[in-house]
């Protein structure tokens, strides 16, 4: 018998294969893995997508406008170049609200967290130069590497 597993599932409206194709395109390591669709529909439209990115599996429900994505819930992408950063936030943020502190909602309503990999390692040192990172990151809202190694070196 398998082994249970987890998988993340957002409520789309209606857009959830759309959602999901245009999120793997954004990735290397990405796939849409399975397309259900919806029973009884003649325009023959999806109503379970499941998909992964970078080794984590997501479902998309198009389950109507009963339920909304809110930020309470966002997907939390490490990168280490700032062009990485500048790509995805450009991306995902066509049609959808930046927001500070890295945050960006994409034009299906799910919250993205676009992060330098190496803010964590400012963060974790402690101390004054952990102070001026975290206070340099609340001014931000697309990250800025430079501006949060700067703000480490005082």
């Amino acid at each position: 018998m398998p082994a249970p597993s987890a998988r993340s599932c957002l409520w789309f409206d209606s857009q959830a294969e759309e959602a999901a194709r245009f999120y793997v395109s954004l990735f290397d390591d990405a796939s849409v893995d399975q397309v259900y669709p919806m029973q009884g529909d003649p325009e023959g439209r999806a109503f379970l997508v499941q998909w992964t990115l970078m080794g984590q599996k997501f479902s998309g429900m198009n389950g109507g406008p009963h339920y909304t994505l809110t930020p309470a819930f966002s997907i939390d992408i490490q990168v280490d170049t700032q062009a990485e950063i500048d790509r995805l936030w450009t991306a995902l943020s066509q049609g959808g609200t930046e927001q500070r502190c890295g945050w960006v909602t994409d034009r299906f309503g799910v919250s993205w967290q676009i992060v330098p990999r190496i803010m964590g390692q400012l963060l974790a040192e402690g101390g004054p130069a952990a102070g001026r990172v975290g206070a340099a990151m609340m001014r931000m809202v697309k990250f800025d590497i430079a501006g949060l190694e700067a703000a480490a070196r005082g």
